[in-house]
């Protein structure tokens, strides 16, 4: 949510007592820049004197440090700038690339850990402060720990001329759109974390659980039942263990095709993370079988045969016959 009530009053409280005095200024003046003056569609020309440019976006994620990191780094590789295009052929920009540093941007020097993501030669980005010509497009990043639950994301973008030099401020659409992007990004993040607990949990009851053997309870001697009584029992005990142990196979059989997956293809890459461009931690050959253990929509997190696990999307997995 990009909401003002929710993303930096309910947040600010938080921040104004042991945040850095520049975030606490800066979630206060976007807040009321945005409530002030509404970011409009780069279409509407009329509107245009309406927006504030250069502002760029600051709010508190409600959520770890850790999680805002992978989900920054995640947006930072996807080679995409949201929130503009280039003259109207495209909905964002692509072709852009991760960066160390980018001379863009003013030296930052209060902390966090920051990235870049820049598009060089880009044809007149819209959303952008009298935009014009052939320029390089960047995009800052400042990820700072607020406490445990809260971190506190910078995001900064800019347009620069190649031949005159001239800086183009943005309107805060692409700040916005890639705040957006991080967002789904963390709340992914979180729900995967919820299914690996919930997992787990699942996992440490059925461990408790323990199954009774059949019959197990021993019958006392009767001396007054007769041998033909005897033998019609046993036979009937005989029949009820063999049929509980079919319906346990059967059941342990279901459970398999639940709970284990092949893959499809020679040299599938078992992933670090859910997402395409996380690290290969080895290639798995067709046929392979993989345990599943955490299921989301589009990927699963598995476990090997020898005890790795990775993450392998849905697509490259099959049941098994």
């Amino acid at each position: 949510m990009l909401d003002c009530d929710i993303q930096f009053f309910v947040e600010y409280r938080n921040l104004e007592m042991g945040s850095p005095r520049w975030i606490t200024n800066l979630l206060y003046t976007s807040c009321v820049t945005l409530l002030l003056f509404p970011i409009y569609p780069a279409s509407a020309r009329d509107k245009k004197d309406a927006l504030q440019y250069g502002v760029g976006l600051v709010v508190s994620v409600p959520a770890p440090e850790a999680d805002v990191l992978k989900a920054v780094e995640e947006v930072v590789q996807n080679g995409v700038i949201r929130g503009t295009k280039e003259y109207a052929k495209d909905e964002s920009v692509s072709g852009a690339a991760a960066a160390s540093d980018s001379a863009l941007f003013e030296p930052w020097s209060d902390g966090g850990k920051i990235f870049y993501k820049v598009r060089q030669h880009a044809l007149d980005p819209r959303n952008f402060k009298d935009g014009g010509d052939v320029g390089t497009l960047a995009v800052r990043y400042v990820v700072i720990k607020q406490d445990e639950t809260h971190t506190v994301l910078k995001i900064d973008a800019v347009f620069v001329e190649d031949f005159r030099r001239r800086v183009h401020a943005s309107d805060g659409s692409v700040e916005s759109a890639e705040y957006k992007d991080i967002h789904d990004q963390v709340e992914a993040l979180q729900s995967m974390t919820q299914q690996a607990e919930e997992a787990e949990h699942e996992r440490r009851e059925a461990t408790e659980k323990k199954l009774l053997p059949v019959n197990s309870t021993p019958q006392v001697e009767d001396g007054s039942q007769s041998v033909t009584e005897k033998k019609v029992e046993a036979m009937g005990n005989g029949v009820s263990a063999t049929s509980s142990m079919e319906d346990l196979k059967k059941k342990v059989h279901e459970l398999r095709l639940l709970a284990e997956r092949k893959v499809k293809a020679q040299g599938t890459p078992l992933r670090s993370a859910p997402f395409q461009t996380a690290a290969s931690l080895q290639t798995l050959p067709a046929g392979a079988e993989v345990l599943v253990v955490i299921s989301t929509p589009y990927w699963f997190g598995v476990e090997t045969h020898d005890g790795q696990h990775g993450w392998i999307s849905r697509v490259e997995l099959e049941e098994l016959p």
